[in-house]
């Protein structure tokens, strides 16, 4: 049985016309929009919708339109409504029979002014049920309790959603030249063993997978750079047998803290990592191994060797979780990032979810992540082809819909250095999200937003892989699939300089998270949607790849770097402490903008110039970085008519504790009125026109044409920028708009699907651990 997130929809023809209709031009929007012009603006998107539902055909227009979510409640869960209604024998790992009443194990997210949610909390106990976890940074609650009871539970106002505690699974260096790490602009090798430049020094990555092998070659080069092993599973947060009624307050310096840190410390085990998967994400992202000559191992080294690592494992020693674990994990990158100066978050791993990003739990914890101000980088997953070949859309998985975070596709380097022989792999998933929210109406609404952000190298990547920390007792994956993995490279394993390759998405983002730390590096006052502006930006398009397939394009370490290197460095305090101003130069002293080309391993290209922005709408322009976007605020999210501005607060300071340090809560409310983009920002949405999978338009165009269409001159310029209004975000040509997204020869559906004979089941966070290898 396949597993795999949302719903899977396959393009029957990949034919790319090489004429592209481009839509008719849209007026240049003036800032804050008159009702009057409001309503004309919608009437064009409906008309745009319309034009693709009729290149559709007949037959196709039921698929598209919003419907009726009949006898389901809005605010739990497809499949754990599901549950609750057939109460089915085949039950999940969430469902158990105790004393013959069927229990689920759940994560209740509330909006409650209570950090502790106590009354909420208290119904649960009234009902029968237990609380395994209460997860104060984003008003959340694990609980298990009779499944009779949730619809009961559900119709409390401060209850936003209730989601099923669900099974998550992990989805010279080569690597380093192919992404443009050893340019001059980044770091350039004095000798086999130092270099001068940036290499992440200082700037922590959490790596949130199966675990990190500390002692390996590639991390402890004398400076021991895995800081921290904390594992999850010790706190048997969703073991049924375990669970606790009361939960007290884990305050920075008290008892109950430090009793829990106690639990979850991993650092001085002797196998952290018996499955294999998160040492091989972490050397990707920060491994630094040269091996001598006499040694047939390769040079590993990842994209930011030198910065430190902070091993979160959510995973077991076969690759197994939950949501609930992942939380946890998420939650302690969160509590610890100030202390640890912890600025990146990896998560290569893929969930399940027919929740929209506004309530998935795992997306509210991503979301939470990013407005303290930690850069999340996630896999897209390994679902962009159907069991028979054929290319799937819409298989982006949970928490990679999230607007906030950095979603990464993978790319086959093709065994070359060059990029210009470049792929996006078959495996990668594709955009949109369809994820969906059920409104008051009970009509389900798709989220349908752009993604994935962009690709980097995802095909046959060598990296550590992790052994007993005195032996060469190797891992599951070098195990079970040794033929795959260890064989290929025909390398005699050493101790400590074990290697093997690895496949897929959970491969390419730790390559983009590395990037981020040499960024952080060379730049400190980033902000996380500053610097996914800027990787999308400097990105190189794959010629004829599409933006669902590939984003803005290629990773392109040396122009992320430079281009981050121009701006202030005081961006994020300015903006925390909310002394900087929409239309601000952004720039730092006596800098400008640099040329948007790069040139890596003797190949000049030019950089996308695309940036995503609210969710299904792209911008460019040089304003973008010249002056400063409110949307570069991390506490501020904004994906279609939706913005929410997010409140950090922190444990206060005492003896022996120092202030603003430890995260007490994040809370959000619907943003107020104001500038979101400013003038001389450069609209690119209308540009793409209807979205036409053989017309290649809208969501279907390939990036390279949208860039070389940017780079002329055209698309409009915002005279007055974006303004938030009367509590709706004002936004003109969406491609993505009410569940319209796909034309001709593309079938989608919706829920549980069948696809091929294959019953692929949702709620399952997959590893990017099997075999993926294209030749």
């Amino acid at each position: 049985m396949t597993s795999v997130p949302y719903c899977v929809f396959r393009a029957l023809s990949t034919r790319w016309h090489a004429l592209i209709t481009v839509a008719p031009t849209l007026p240049p929007p003036t800032g804050q929009l008159s009702r009057s012009r409001r309503a004309s603006s919608s009437a064009l998107v409906v008309a745009l919708a319309s034009m693709a539902l009729l290149l559709a055909g007949p037959g196709l227009t039921a698929a598209y339109a919003d419907s009726k979510y009949d006898k389901k409640n809005a605010k739990i869960a497809r499949d754990l409504d599901d549950e609750i209604a057939s109460y089915s024998p085949s039950k999940p790992r969430w469902a158990r029979d105790i004393n013959g009443v069927r229990h689920v194990q759940s994560i209740v997210v509330s909006n409650s002014p209570d950090p502790e949610m106590r009354d909420l909390r208290a119904q649960v106990l009234r009902h029968g049920g237990t609380v395994n976890a209460v997860h104060r940074s984003m008003r959340a609650i694990t609980v298990r309790m009779p499944g009779r009871h949730v619809q009961e539970l559900s119709r409390r106002a401060d209850v936003i959603s209730i989601s099923p505690n669900r099974e998550t699974r992990r989805t010279f260096s080569a690597l380093e030249s192919i992404t443009g790490a050893l340019t001059g602009n980044v770091r350039t090798y004095n000798s086999s063993a130092s270099y001068t430049g940036v290499d992440g020094r200082g700037i922590g990555i959490a790596v949130l997978d199966s675990g990190v092998m500390k002692s390996h070659d590639a991390f402890d080069n004398g400076l021991n750079r895995v800081k921290r092993n904390v594992n999850m599973h010790n706190a048997s947060v969703a073991n049924f047998g375990t669970s606790i009624s009361t939960v007290t307050s884990l305050q920075p310096g008290s008892v109950a803290r430090a009793i829990y840190e106690g639990i979850i410390a991993a650092d001085g085990e002797s196998i952290l990592d018996p499955f294999g998967h998160g040492t091989h994400v972490a050397s990707v992202a920060a491994g630094r191994f040269y091996a001598p000559t006499d040694n047939a191992s390769p040079d590993i080294s990842g994209i930011a060797p030198m910065a430190n690592i902070y091993d979160v494992r959510v995973l077991d020693g076969l690759g197994s979780g939950t949501v609930s674990d992942a939380i946890a994990g998420i939650e302690w990158v969160i509590y610890h990032a100030k202390e640890y100066n912890i600025r990146v978050m990896n998560l290569s791993l893929a969930g399940g979810s027919t929740e929209s990003w506004q309530t998935d739990p795992l997306c509210v914890a991503v979301r939470n992540a990013s407005a303290a101000g930690i850069t999340v980088v996630v896999a897209a997953g390994n679902y962009g082809a159907s069991s028979g070949g054929n290319e799937a859309y819409g298989t982006i998985g949970s928490p990679g819909n999230d607007p906030s975070v950095i979603t990464v596709g993978a790319a086959h380097f093709q065994g070359t250095t060059e990029r210009s022989d470049d792929t996006v792999n078959k495996f990668s998933s594709r955009g949109p999200t369809r994820g969906a929210l059920i409104d008051a109406t009970g009509v389900r609404r798709v989220d349908n937003l752009l993604k994935p952000d962009l690709v980097a190298p995802g095909n046959k990547i060598v990296g550590a892989a992790a052994t007993a920390n005195n032996t060469l007792s190797w891992n599951f994956l070098g195990s079970f699939y040794r033929d795959y993995f260890v064989t290929p490279l025909g390398i005699q394993p050493t101790l400590k300089q074990t290697v093997m390759q690895m496949s897929g998405t959970s491969i390419a983002a730790p390559a983009v998270a590395g990037t981020v730390a040499l960024m952080l590096q060379a730049n400190p006052g980033l902000t996380p949607p500053l610097i996914k502006a800027i990787l999308q930006y400097s990105a190189q398009p794959i010629p004829g790849a599409n933006l669902l397939q590939q984003g803005a394009g290629l990773l392109n370490v040396d122009g992320a770097v430079r281009l981050a290197r121009t701006l202030r460095t005081d961006i994020q305090a300015a903006v925390n402490a909310g002394t900087i101003s929409a239309g601000d130069s952004l720039l730092a002293s006596g800098m400008t903008m640099p040329a948007a080309t790069s040139t890596i391993n003797g190949q000049t290209f030019d950089w996308s110039r695309i940036v995503y922005v609210g969710g299904n709408q792209m911008v460019s322009g040089q304003a973008l970085f010249t002056r400063y976007q409110p949307i570069w605020d991390q506490r501020l999210v904004w994906a279609s008519n939706r913005a929410d501005r997010y409140m950090v607060s922190y444990w206060p300071a005492n003896d022996d504790v120092p202030g603003n340090t430890f995260v007490k809560a994040i809370t959000s409310t619907p943003a107020s009125n104001q500038t979101m983009l400013t003038w001389g920002v450069r609209q690119a949405t209308a540009l793409a026109g209807p979205s036409s999978s053989i017309g290649g338009t809208g969501a279907f165009m390939p990036t390279a044409i949208l860039s070389a269409l940017l780079r002329s001159g055209a698309g409009y310029l915002l005279a007055n920028g974006i303004i938030l209004s009367e509590g709706v975000v004002l936004s003109e040509g969406i491609i993505l708009n009410e569940g319209v997204v796909l034309s001709e020869g593309v079938i989608i559906s919706e829920g549980l699907i069948l696809s091929e004979g294959v019953i692929l089941s949702e709620g399952v966070i997959l590893s990017e651990s099997v075999p993926l290898i294209e030749p």
